[in-house]
């Protein structure tokens, strides 16, 4: 199971990364412009802190792999991180609209991709929970 953490980690600390191309990938200048400060400022900041949080999970997985499947408490942390990649999962396909991917073979690709992700970090947290006589 560690070595799941260990993939777990490198994968959340790269997703941490693409959120540096976001602005410019999704013409935030623009598209954003119209909105108020307070509301383009907003997208910004929840934008780099959503960031900062995958980062530190994928740090925590890369350093704290066996904490988090030996240790009661790494249990119940990692319990609460698979009801976090859950919860994204189930966002992936009633939070967005399919019109965003249906169609499109790239973003078709990425809404598939990143489903297996959710799907494996979600199983991966639940399985080390679950599996130590909870």
């Amino acid at each position: 199971m560690e070595l799941h953490f260990k993939i777990i980690g490198v994968l959340l600390v790269g997703l941490a990364l693409i959120h540096v191309v976001f602005p410019k990938y999704f013409s935030w200048k623009q598209e954003l412009g119209p909105l108020s400060i307070m509301n383009r400022q907003m997208m910004y900041v929840h934008s780099f802190f959503i960031a900062f949080v995958v980062l530190l999970m994928g740090l925590l997985c890369l350093t704290s792999s066996n904490d988090l499947i030996e240790t009661p408490f790494g249990r119940r942390v990692s319990l609460g991180l698979g009801i976090f990649w859950a919860v994204r999962l189930f966002v992936q396909f009633f939070g967005y609209s399919p019109k965003i991917w249906k169609g499109k073979t790239f973003e078709t690709a990425v809404h598939i991709l990143f489903s297996i992700f959710w799907i494996y970090f979600s199983t991966v947290f639940f399985l080390t929970y679950f599996s130590h006589g909870h």
